[in-house]
């Protein structure tokens, strides 16, 4: 793949991430507030705010799949390298590409679940318990957020082997 092809395909995934990152924030922001009046409604006032944990997890389900693939994209996620000196440069790219092509391969059928699943909560009607919400929106960030993973396993994964061409 040319280089400029690489880095406009990087830059599109960039944005695309760091957009679903701006949902995420709302997500954060949404949670925080809703905790903080649900604990004082609750404890100040003796007026539990009924379906409060129902949105919370929600929410937290929006939180964490929109947060996904930019943390992704960053590199964030925890890393262990106890043992990157013994396995040498090779192991390294193997143990690379395998994770990468594993978390490719799981995340692809997440999401392809996902969009089944939300598919039918859709034509079905399902809803929240307690509010009587609509849960296929939560699919649709699931997908949405796994797909976008997919794209920046996939970009790192063609890089990994291009730059390992490279040298």
């Amino acid at each position: 793949m040319p280089k400029t092809t690489l880095h406009a395909w990087s830059r599109f995934i960039g944005q695309a991430t760091y957009a679903l990152t701006w949902v995420a924030a709302a997500a954060m922001v949404m949670m925080i507030v809703l905790i903080v009046v649900s604990v004082f409604m609750r404890y100040a006032l003796h007026q539990p705010l009924l379906g409060s944990n129902e949105l919370i997890q929600l929410t937290s389900v929006v939180l964490v799949m929109a947060a996904l693939p930019y943390c992704t994209f960053e590199e964030g996620h925890i890393r262990v390298d106890i043992l990157d000196n013994f396995i040498g440069r090779w192991g390294r790219l193997i143990g690379d590409l395998v994770f990468r092509l594993t978390s490719i391969f799981v995340l692809s059928l997440l999401s392809y679940r996902a969009v089944i699943k939300g598919l039918d909560a859709l034509r079905w009607g399902d809803a929240t318990n307690m509010l009587s919400l609509p849960i296929w929106p939560l699919y649709i960030v699931l997908a949405t957020g796994s797909a976008l993973c997919v794209l920046v396993f996939v970009g790192q994964t063609i890089l990994i082997v291009t730059e390992r061409d490279a040298s």
